[in-house]
């Protein structure tokens, strides 16, 4: 998601287009005004003409239902919309002002996620529940109950919304909460007891290793389980910090359970008493780095490059080892071992480097690979 101010048209289409050349698939952006929305089909067109084809989805909570009906270029330009269960309106006028924005989503044929938030429960249904267990001869603990009130909301929503018009396949769940277990527990439940397709996040997961510890803890338990559908990292970022952070931690969650395959691997060991040398600390970051610039051309070039998997290791104990299993790897040398580095390609040692160029001589070794590998060359002669 951005965290621009969506009525800066140059400064959103920026950050949509770094999301999206980041790995982003969807990308949604805040319309909470009639600026906002008035610049929606601006960014949908200005991304476009940059080739920039990602599908924006709409945030709106409290007026969507006015934003849509006045802007419907806006209404048009967006590919979902998302609202809250818990905001959409109150009193007498939620259920009218829910309708609508489904009305509108259904005439232009577009996805709804209903995405509940713990921080902004349908206060009415919390309270009603919360009386129910009140007098139940087995009351349940409060926090038990504000997770069923969660699950309640959004399947409640989603139902009036298929009554409505909106066919099953365009609605989208979410249930987002800001604790590990809570959310285990949510998701888990709502999978169970719903057809929908659902969106994975824990909301407000907080900054650094903290946020992307618990987003992957959360999403890893519940991917394992089969549940989820397209799941989001919501991380606080340092100031003026990188919002594509958030994508390369989602792509890196998916990829290490083996459900995706986003970017090349490389395997580096965490270094010891045995590599006092910091050559293989070294040359691990100048190869990541590496990779990641030449993604962008080897992608064109190169189908299935994403697919490899390349070793840096430290010194001789599982260095030849784990560099046999990567498709190429080299084995550096470690504290008081002779100063050459074996290289390995698919399994078999095909040169030892030393010396000064020994970086940029495996680098280039990489780069050969790739081009053999995943050339046209090779692909027409397995044809």
């Amino acid at each position: 998601m951005t965290n621009t101010d969506t009525a800066d048209i140059a400064g959103t289409v920026a950050q949509v287009a770094a999301l999206a050349r980041a790995g982003s698939e969807l990308v949604r952006i805040t319309v909470d005004r009639a600026e906002a929305a008035a610049a929606v089909p601006h960014i949908r067109d200005q991304l476009a003409a940059r080739g920039v084809n990602v599908p924006l989805i709409g945030d709106f909570h409290y007026i969507g239902h006015t934003l849509l009906s006045e802007h419907p270029a806006c209404a048009e330009a967006l590919a979902k919309y998302r609202i809250n269960p818990g905001n959409v309106g109150f009193g007498a006028k939620k259920d009218r002002q829910f309708a609508q924005i489904i009305e509108i989503a259904a005439r232009n044929g577009k996805a709804v996620r209903i995405g509940g938030n713990w921080g902004s429960l349908d206060g009415e249904l919390l309270t009603r529940l919360m009386d129910e267990n009140a007098n139940s001869s087995a009351p349940r603990d409060a926090r038990e109950v504000t997770r069923e009130a969660l699950i309640r909301s959004v399947l409640l929503s989603a139902a009036r919304a298929e009554e409505l018009g909106l066919p099953r396949e365009k609605i989208i769940l979410s249930a987002k909460v800001s604790a590990v277990q809570d959310l285990i527990a949510v998701y888990a439940e709502l999978g169970r007891r719903a057809d929908y397709a659902l969106h994975l996040g824990l909301t407000e997961a907080g900054m650094g290793s903290k946020g992307i510890v618990a987003s992957s803890a959360a999403l890893g338990v519940l991917l394992q389980q089969g549940v989820g559908d397209t799941i989001r990292v919501s991380l606080t970022p340092e100031p003026g910090g990188d919002r594509t952070t958030e994508v390369k931690v989602a792509q890196e969650i998916l990829q290490t359970m083996g459900f995706r395959t986003f970017v090349p691997l490389v395997a580096a060991c965490p270094g010891c008493g045995r590599t006092t040398s910091t050559v293989f600390q070294e040359l691990a970051r100048d190869v990541q780095t590496h990779i990641g610039a030449r993604m962008p051309e080897w992608k064109k070039l190169y189908p299935g490059v994403e697919t490899l998997n390349v070793a840096v290791m430290g010194c001789i104990v599982n260095g030849p080892g784990e560099s046999k299993h990567a498709d190429i790897g080299i084995s550096l040398p470690g504290t008081g071992e002779a100063p050459t580095a074996p290289v390995f390609v698919d399994g078999k040692k095909v040169a030892t480097l030393r010396g000064p160029t020994l970086v940029d001589d495996f680098k280039a070794m990489v780069e050969d690979y790739v081009a053999r590998r995943f050339g046209a060359g090779e692909r027409d002669a397995a044809e």
